[in-house]
């Protein structure tokens, strides 16, 4: 392993042989140490190396990462940081993260890189502790709750607004195939640039197909997966598609795109309701709605904040 490089999660998932939520669950419980850079998750080669040993039964671990939290040494003697993985892709959740790391030294939230079903079902599965999920379902436009309610079956739960936010088609400049509805998708001269299974913005085509009863079978490049919404734009303005699904804010960063808005889409952040969220909960609610952060919010453009900070729904 080289020593001077740090890994992705992806890298030390490939390295192990496990799925990237193995990873997250694994960093988690304080057995494979991580750290914050930029918006990424890293992990040091001798930690990595060390962890494989101690998998092996080669070394006994250690006394601080043997648990699900790490110990430091304040002014009022020892107290306990609790990990914590903030699971989604909108950059409004590296912000909360660097506020709640921040605001209190009880957390230190790293981040997961997954689509909204994605991120519930890692929760479900306890390896994410605060998800994000803009999930609609098509027939009623009911954002989310549908699919938690389905998917954290026995949990007490939370849903709080993060924010609204617009979801479209990215078609090239000047839009010169004039596609501005779900029906323009089944078109002969159309093709799309599709988003990975479970992501949001997968869910509203699929949710929208099915509620024009469009046959995905009609749909050209349906199966042209890319993993996020600067991918879909950039590959309609290199022209490897003409119409993809994604936020507005994902066309202001690419160039020769334009966005055509169809739904006001609810992001929001669920977090399981139990005595060691508590505090937590306390806390998130805190920060989105306290002005700092929805000025940080407001001067990224493309957020709806009206409603921020609002329990939508809880159990």
């Amino acid at each position: 392993m080289e020593k001077n490089h740090s890994y992705t999660t992806e890298e030390v998932a490939h390295i192990l042989k496990v799925s990237k939520l193995t990873v997250y669950d694994l960093v988690k419980k304080g057995l494979l140490p991580a750290y914050r850079v930029g918006r990424q998750m890293r992990i040091d080669p001798s930690d990595l190396e060390e962890y494989i040993k101690r998998s092996k039964g080669k070394l006994q671990p250690s006394s601080s990462q043997s648990l699900n939290k790490e110990t430091t040494i304040g002014a009022q003697g020892y107290s306990q940081v609790r990990q914590l993985i903030i699971s989604g892709q909108d950059i409004s959740l590296d912000i909360l993260a660097n506020y709640l790391e921040k605001s209190s030294k009880m957390f230190r939230p790293l981040r997961s890189y997954v689509g909204s079903l994605e991120s519930l079902i890692s929760m479900y599965q306890g390896y994410s502790d605060i998800v994000s999920t803009h999930l609609i379902e098509g027939i009623s436009g009911e954002y989310n709750v549908p699919y938690i309610s389905k998917i954290l079956v026995n949990f007490q739960y939370i849903v709080i607004r993060l924010l609204t936010r617009k979801a479209g088609f990215y078609v090239k400049k000047g839009n010169p195939l004039n596609i501005k509805h779900w029906e323009d998708l089944r078109r002969k001269d159309v093709k799309i640039v599709n988003r990975e299974k479970g992501a949001g913005a997968r869910v509203l085509l699929d949710e929208s197909l099915r509620k024009h009863r469009i046959p995905i079978s009609e749909i050209n490049g349906y199966d042209n997966e890319v993993t996020n919404h600067v991918s879909v734009a950039s590959a309609v303005a290199k022209g490897d598609a003409d119409v993809g699904v994604g936020i507005e804010r994902g066309a202001n960063l690419v160039r020769d795109v334009d966005f055509i808005p169809l739904v006001n889409e609810k992001y929001d952040l669920v977090i399981l309701k139990n005595d060691e969220n508590r505090e937590l909960i306390s806390q998130v609610l805190q920060i989105l709605r306290s002005d700092e952060f929805k000025g940080d919010l407001e001067a990224l453009g493309g957020y709806d904040l009206s409603q921020t900070g609002q329990v939508v729904y809880e159990t």
